[in-house]
């Protein structure tokens, strides 16, 4: 489901890129180039909806109940955690997961790539929220490559005297045929923290499969993991750069039908969060005058390719 009821006030600011309103005065971005279509809420720099021509189905779920109300997080595509990840470390009033997906964000550069791509170049404004949560200098950036693969870029330069500390992740969700059916690979034998089972620590024995709620935090995770999806017939790759964390996230059938914003009642089956990030003791310090970029792309594959 793709977010355009109530488009206003329509513009085009770049090639085949139309910005518009919604009822609720949130403002969004239309990409369609020959290689794919995507929606971008500038809300959160939040990217919705992708989906590469070649593909029968969309690769990012997006829930039919997903909030869109100023200063909310909407549920499903890629939400950006940042700059923490999960609780706020000492203030629990915070937002969950950071303030950046839940402020608005506008449009610097817009360009077609030499390989038919759409790039864009948003960046985090500041506002009273962004001010009163993270009070050093900072800037935040995030870009956005539109094509056969999506990548993005997400880039913290410190601007501030001295250093400081923040986690971060791509809380990417992932349309999958059926949750229970799929597997993921890339995270053999990593040490993981069980939000599940009180944060208890283990280590990862072959594919990661699915019966019951799951909330992993794998540690010291570099490597490109695959989901296994033989329902639509494909692989969804993640590579990624610069990140240590992966989170692997299910809430199964109880959690979900305790959120609001899940979608109907077995909605929650169609999605799995596979998510690159830097969390807990693979937290990035910055120095002064320095930028940390975090990337991850997605790519599709045949499920019987090698």
């Amino acid at each position: 489901m793709i977010h355009t009821q109530h488009a206003n006030n329509k513009t085009e600011i770049g090639a085949g890129i139309v910005q518009y309103e919604d009822e609720n005065g949130l403002k969004f971005l239309s990409i369609e180039n020959a290689h794919a279509s995507a929606t971008v809420a500038l809300q959160g720099g939040h990217v919705m909806h992708w989906q590469p021509k070649s593909a029968a189905q969309p690769v990012l779920w997006l829930s039919s109940n997903a909030r869109y109300t100023e200063g909310r997080s909407i549920r499903g595509g890629i939400p950006i955690c940042w700059p923490w990840f999960g609780a706020h470390p000492t203030d629990s009033s915070y937002c969950p997961h950071g303030f950046a997906r839940v402020i608005p964000w506008k449009v610097l550069e817009t360009s077609t790539l030499a390989n038919g791509a759409t790039r864009l170049l948003l960046e985090m404004t500041h506002t009273d929220v962004t001010e009163k949560q993270l009070s050093y200098a900072y800037r935040f950036a995030l870009a956005i490559n539109i094509g056969e693969t999506l990548r993005l870029e997400m880039m913290t330069t410190n601007l501030a005297g001295h250093p400081f500390m923040i986690g971060e992740a791509f809380h990417t969700y992932f349309n999958v045929s059926d949750v229970e059916n799929i597997q993921v690979t890339g995270l053999e034998n990593l040490v993981f923290s069980d939000k599940v089972a009180g944060y208890e620590r283990n280590v990862q024995h072959g594919p990661v499969k699915f019966n019951s709620e799951f909330d992993r935090v794998y540690l010291n995770s570099r490597r490109d993991c695959v989901i296994h999806d033989a329902g639509y017939s494909r692989k969804i790759r993640v590579t990624k750069s610069c990140s240590h964390t992966t989170i692997v996230w299910t809430p199964w059938g109880e959690k979900a039908s305790q959120m609001a914003d899940m979608g109907a009642s077995n909605e929650w089956r169609k999605m799995i969060c596979v998510e690159s990030a830097n969390a807990m003791e693979n937290s990035v310090t910055i120095y002064p005058n320095e930028t940390h970029t975090m990337v991850t792309e997605y790519s599709l594959e045949a499920l019987n390719k090698v």
